[in-house]
């Protein structure tokens, strides 16, 4: 009888153990299967097919996605520690902001975090300003700036047609043999026969002359066409320039939430394997005394060995989210970077606000549609300036200089040199040009029609996107608010588990299922979350408000 006092005593003891351990402890896989998510995949957060679960997030003083205070860990789960993220105070103008709203909506909170999960003197950056970086750092960016600049060039270089066009000229001849001219023989000799004629040299040995020749456009339809469509041209270049960052701001966005989502994947896991060691432990001590069997001892070893495979796993994820994440930023694989925020736990009714349509969309705000207008636009103008080429068009001239020639060489340096002047107007009329231009134009009526179909498929595209963005962002919501309900019924059985247990009517083993089943749960409802905030970029990015900046 006394023995089985001792025996039910340190069952209870190690209850109570197991149930502060396995309160942490996620579900890990049964032989032969494949954790799930954005961990156990190993699939490339921020990629464009973006992981699904895996996301767990263990706040300070908190048990991980139960919101319930832990002993000995301090409670800062303060709301004055989520930063403010006006989109107005820094130079990325993100309204409406999809990365915005998402750090408002989801509370991201200070960290600090290196690829190792510890503090790093690595520049620290918030989603606004990695964004912000990768603005100023990306390369397709910085080819994009060089691009509008060489535009500016282009414009320079159609509007010089329109300014006056000076020039020098000058040349120095050796006449050699001088050319003879026949003239009839009686201009010397009267008496000469009228049928004679001899040979006579016109000109000197050396020449030379020099003058200044200005030509200045009068009148050019070409012309006038060209100056508008440089106007557009650089109303293109920009537009480029814009697309660039808006992709950008994309891939950048969901990179560092694969990150994120990685970094609190391995703060859970470290957290749970240093729980679970103590638990070890103290079981191995009531096993030595015969209070418990080696079984439960040796059903602890492989949770604790499957949490640390587990662990290493997801090290490298966060490696490679990191690279991920600098290479979406502009930086090298080995510059030293850290993550100044953290996701935080969110209900649905948080969340659901998120979930808006814009009955006021235009096509217009999709920065593909307005380029792909500008490019219909500059080919129209492309037709135009051929069709002005059958205008007339009209120029003034003027030379001013001076020549000299000699017989000899030293001569023509030493004697004066005559000056000359002329002005002049040149007028040039298009008559006939064997139907060069007519063909032109209808090679460029096709490019314009071809345009204005890819207009026609791009507004389909967009809708498509905008109509597939909705579904899914509203799939998500409601699986989100599944997996809440699914967290919390867990954490019921979980309750009712430990009573059951503690009456003497369950067994441990009911109550490890219980907690793996609430940490499934926990697994899934983030899972859900990082979906959803996924589809709330692709949303925004569709109805063209992810991104609107300089």
């Amino acid at each position: 009888m006394k023995k089985n006092s001792l025996r039910l005593i340190a069952v209870l003891c190690l209850s109570t153990s197991w149930l502060r351990v396995a309160a942490q402890v996620p579900t890990q896989p049964s032989v032969g299967q494949q954790p799930t998510g954005a961990i156990g995949s190993g699939q490339q957060p921020g990629a464009q097919q973006p992981a699904a679960t895996g996301v767990i997030v263990a706040q300070p003083g908190v048990a991980p996605g139960t919101g319930v205070s832990v002993p000995g860990q301090p409670n800062n789960n303060a709301t004055g520690t989520t930063p403010s993220l006006d989109p107005a105070t820094g130079p990325v103008n993100l309204q409406p902001s999809v990365i915005s709203t998402f750090n408002s909506g989801l509370g991201l909170a200070p960290t600090g975090l290196t690829p190792s999960g510890r503090p790093a003197n690595g520049k620290g950056f918030t989603l606004q300003e990695a964004i912000e970086f990768a603005i100023q750092k990306n390369v397709n960016v910085r080819n994009g700036q060089l691009d509008a600049v060489s535009s500016e060039a282009r414009i320079r270089e159609i509007k010089s047609s329109a300014l006056p066009q000076v020039t020098f000229s000058g040349s120095l001849t050796d006449n050699v043999i001088i050319q003879k001219a026949f003239l009839p023989a009686n201009t010397f000799d009267p008496t000469a026969p009228a049928d004679l004629s001899i040979p006579v040299k016109f000109g000197v040995n050396y020449s030379a002359n020099g003058s200044v020749n200005l030509n200045q456009v009068i009148y050019s339809a070409s012309l006038n066409v060209g100056l508008r469509a440089a106007a557009t041209y650089r109303e293109l270049a920009q537009r480029n320039l814009q697309g660039t960052k808006v992709t950008v701001a994309e891939q950048v966005a969901k990179a560092y939430y694969g990150v994120l989502v990685a970094v609190e994947r391995a703060k859970l896991l470290d957290y749970n394997i240093t729980r679970l060691d103590t638990s070890l432990n103290e079981t191995r001590e009531l096993n030595k005394q015969g209070f418990v069997e080696k079984l439960d001892v040796q059903r602890l070893e492989v949770q604790a060995n499957n949490l640390r495979a587990e662990r290493q796993n997801v090290q490298n994820l966060i490696e490679l989210s990191y690279t991920l994440l600098k290479f979406q930023m502009g930086l090298g694989v080995n510059d030293e970077i850290t993550l100044s925020e953290q996701l935080q736990d969110r209900t649905v009714d948080d969340l659901r606000p998120l979930v808006s349509a814009d009955p006021t969309f235009q096509y217009q705000s999709r920065i593909e549609y307005s380029t792909l207008e500008t490019q219909i636009k500059l080919a129209e103008q492309d037709i135009e300036l051929t069709q002005k080429g059958y205008y007339p068009s009209l120029s003034g001239f003027a030379n001013y200089g001076y020549n000299s020639g000699r017989n000899g060489f030293g001569q023509l340096i030493t004697a004066p040199w005559l000056n000359f002047a002329t002005v002049g107007l040149s007028l040039q009329v298009p008559i006939f040009d064997g139907f060069l231009k007519r063909s032109q134009i209808e090679q460029k009526r096709i490019t314009l029609q071809k345009a204005q179909n890819s207009g026609e498929l791009l507004r389909n595209s967009i809708d498509l996107q905008i109509r597939q963005a909705s579904i899914t962002l509203n799939n998500g919501l409601q699986t989100l608010q599944t997996q809440q309900r699914n967290r919390d019924l867990a954490q019921e059985i979980v309750r009712v588990t430990r009573v059951k247990y503690k009456e003497g009517v369950g067994s441990s083993i009911e109550v490890l299922n219980a907690e793996a089943s609430l940490r499934e749960a926990q697994t899934n409802y983030f899972g859900s979350l990082y979906d959803f905030l996924i589809a709330k970029v692709d949303q925004d990015r569709s109805l063209g408000r992810l991104y609107v900046g300089n």
